[in-house]
């Protein structure tokens, strides 16, 4: 059945902001996404995770992850020469990876990179590819 509102201008009408408010207010998002799935990195082979960070675009959230903050950044905070649509299949291996944990706040998608699971699973291997190794 179709709303008023939808009835009357022939399009739905997306939440406004008091409604949105509420909507956190009683634990709802509001959200039209479906919350993110994440792989533990102990069911992770490790070609998988190499596979992850071999691409130079993932590497480089990983490592800009490394050097904040846990849930500090969203998904729009990186400087990476790749669009929206790649940016969500690049977070998207680095979830099924076990490597980067996300979680919706309000509109915002925020990630946190799981370094000590990581590292549980495969010890120095997170070490190895945050290490800057460029020779002067």
């Amino acid at each position: 059945m179709k709303s008023e509102h939808s009835r009357v201008y022939g399009f739905h009408r997306t939440l406004g902001k008091r409604e949105a408010r509420v909507a956190q207010r009683d634990g709802s998002t509001g959200s039209h996404r479906a919350a993110p799935e994440h792989t533990h990195p102990d069911d992770v082979p490790v070609q998988l995770a190499l596979s992850a960070l071999a691409d130079p675009v993932r590497l480089t959230l990983v490592r800009e992850l490394a050097g904040s903050a846990e849930w500090s950044r969203t998904c729009g905070s990186f400087d990476v020469p790749v669009g929206k649509a790649a940016l969500s299949h690049h977070f998207a291996v680095l979830r099924d990876a076990g490597l980067v944990e996300q979680r919706d706040e309000g509109p915002k998608r925020v990630n946190r990179l799981r370094r000590e699971e990581f590292e549980d699973r495969f010890p120095g291997l997170l070490g190895l590819v945050l290490r800057d190794d460029r020779r002067a």
